[in-house]
């Protein structure tokens, strides 16, 4: 039986991690800790989907990498922020064979590579100091976007709001049996699976659409139908998205849509509230490093100026390290 580690089991680890142990391929470990390792470790992988609880009462979980050993595949479901720190000590995890899927908001740290434009280094703002891409080899990684929307209920019980959409695909673009055979699997546990050759490109497109969305949610407390219903807001990230999508076109990731095309989905969702907000509210860290920071980063890289991107950062970035969500 395969063996999978989620790493990271909050609510999209909760949702991946109970779907692939329910169905009965593989064999499904978390790295976990604090309530929700206890949790996992006394009622294993718990789902509620509308009315129903899936449950997958046997959990093998642990808060040390070592205990589990190596695996055949990793999922890392972690922020971006916790990863550098937490890289290092998952090499326990990762044989020559793993595969190790990143399921994570925002630009990864493996991004630039191969992007000659970008340069040979990594990106400082979501891997400084190049210390994840050493911890885990490149070569083993498959890109992926994750369309869902999920909460943890409590520790170790996660709400599965809409949403099955898995896009994943080797990062230098091409064709993998691999590839294949993952989404096949997750395609059997339940997720709607699309198998890309562009998978920079999936994860840029998706970063366009919530890289202004989250953090002005987070700056105002509004709900996404409040933001898109104030014109001034409206249109500082209108100009937002034009900056990311003119350094896109730099880097092989054109988006075609305006702006406004983008609205006419977001609006499709309601009073909704982003997932930054959601940490906001929850007293957690924001994720805004991998979701605007990047974007910056490879703006300066490539020459293209960001000064709304810019303004957006600062203030956000002020607003957390005032709260106490954001380091100094």
């Amino acid at each position: 039986m395969l063996k999978v580690c989620v790493v990271g089991a909050g609510a999209i680890g909760g949702f991946l991690g109970t779907r692939l142990a329910t169905g009965g391929e593989a064999s499904v470990a978390a790295l976990a800790r604090g309530a929700t390792l206890v949790a996992l470790r006394d009622h294993g992988w718990r789902l509620r989907e509308g009315g129903t609880l899936l449950q997958a009462p046997a959990a093998t979980a642990s808060d040390d990498p070592r205990a589990l050993g190596p695996q055949d595949l990793v999922i890392i479901t972690v922020k971006g922020q916790a990863l550098p720190a937490l890289a290092p000590t998952l090499v326990p995890l990762i044989a020559a064979h793993t595969l190790v899927l990143p399921a994570m908001n925002g630009v990864p740290w493996w991004f630039s590579d191969g992007i000659a434009a970008l340069g040979a280094r990594p990106l400082e703002s979501v891997d400084p100091g190049g210390g994840i891409a050493t911890a885990i080899p490149g070569r083993q990684v498959i890109g992926c976007v994750v369309h869902a929307s999920a909460a943890t209920a409590a520790p170790g019980i996660t709400l599965h709001r809409m949403g099955r959409g898995l896009i994943i695909g080797e990062p230098a673009g091409a064709e993998s049996a691999r590839v294949r055979s993952l989404g096949e699997l997750l395609t059997r546990s339940g997720f709607e699976v699309t198998c890309s050759q562009r998978i920079r490109y999936d994860i840029w497109y998706k970063l366009w659409g919530n890289m202004t969305m989250n953090p002005v949610s987070a700056l105002t407390g509004a709900t996404t139908d409040q933001v898109l219903d104030d014109e001034l807001v409206r249109g500082f990230c209108s100009r937002a998205m034009t900056e990311a999508a003119a350094i896109g076109t730099r880097i092989g990731c054109e988006v075609r849509e305006s702006p406004q095309d983008r609205y006419a989905v977001t609006r499709r969702l309601g009073a909704f509230k982003t997932s930054m907000l959601q940490d906001v509210e929850a007293l957690r860290p924001i994720e805004l490093d991998a979701l605007i920071g990047a974007v910056r980063e490879i703006g300066q890289r490539v020459g293209v100026a960001t000064p709304n991107c810019d303004a957006l950062f600062g203030l956000t970035r002020l607003f957390g390290r005032v709260r106490g969500l954001y380091p100094l």
